[in-house]
């Protein structure tokens, strides 16, 4: 009796085991196939608005080729992505693109529809509110929340070997030259320093007041910073090329069809 009770007990638990196993698995699949699904709608998204949106100003061809790259970029994570990180760094990549449609949108003139989902990458870094220029060994540059002749690069807003740089529009696009080696890495520093000053570049720098010379407040979009920039307390660095990490996002429906012609 006792050895039939073990027997019982015994393929209970082995079966216990295999229902775990075949739950976990089932739940990986489903995790898989809703990562795989979201990157797929946001890049389907992107590709409308690289072929529906057109210009001839600087700006706007500029953001529009940033965003070709990153259509390009996202459908070749797509199609190598087997994990749900995988499909989570496609799904960035994608956003990144219409962050710079959006801002092909701003400079075409027209409306540029909804917020998108936050980028990893730009999380804490804030963005500009107002016009700056600086010069740097003999060099002038300039940024400013606008496009503009002098400024017709766009930037979603990242970090620089961890230094928070705002999502703006700038006169030259500095931060790739950053992101290489070399002098360049020191160049690009010296620009980001010049432009945001010592503070805005320390990434220790908390929730302080002022931030540069005289309280010249506000230059960086609101939160909780009372400094220069905003855009909420700071995140941890999000490393690794234009961007990192790759957490879930919020969701939001526009891009393909709604995003130039449809509904906006």
């Amino acid at each position: 009796m006792e050895i039939l009770l073990v027997l019982v007990l015994v393929a209970l638990l082995a079966g216990g085991v295999v229902w775990l196993r075949r739950e976990s698995a089932a739940r990986e699949a489903r995790n898989l196939a809703d990562a795989r699904a979201d990157a797929q709608r946001w890049y389907e998204r992107l590709g409308g608005q690289v072929m529906n949106l057109h210009g001839d100003a600087p700006a706007v061809r500029q953001a529009l080729v940033d965003a070709g790259e990153r259509y390009n970029a996202a459908g070749s994570q797509l199609e190598q992505a087997r994990t749900v990180q995988q499909f989570r760094l496609a799904r960035e990549t994608a956003l990144e693109g219409l962050a710079y449609a959006r801002a092909a949108r701003v400079a075409l003139g027209i409306d540029p529809g909804p917020e998108l989902p936050p980028l990893a990458a730009a999380q804490g870094a804030g963005q500009l509110t107002r016009e700056r220029e600086v010069n740097v060994q003999g060099q002038t540059f300039r940024a400013g929340p606008q496009p503009g002749r002098g400024t017709p690069y766009y930037y979603p807003g990242g970090r620089m070997q961890g230094r928070p740089v705002p999502a703006g529009w700038y006169s030259t696009p500095w931060w790739k030259t950053a992101l290489g080696a070399g002098v360049g890495v020191v160049g690009g520093m010296l620009i980001a320093d010049a432009l945001f000053s010592p503070v805005f570049a320390d990434p220790g720098y908390g929730d302080q007041a002022g931030g540069f010379a005289g309280g010249d407040q506000g230059d960086f979009g609101g939160g909780d910073q009372a400094g220069d920039f905003g855009g909420g307390e700071q995140a941890g660095d999000f490393g690794g090329g234009d961007f990192g990490g790759g957490g879930d996002f919020g969701g939001g429906d526009f891009g393909g069809g709604d995003f130039g012609g449809g509904d906006f």
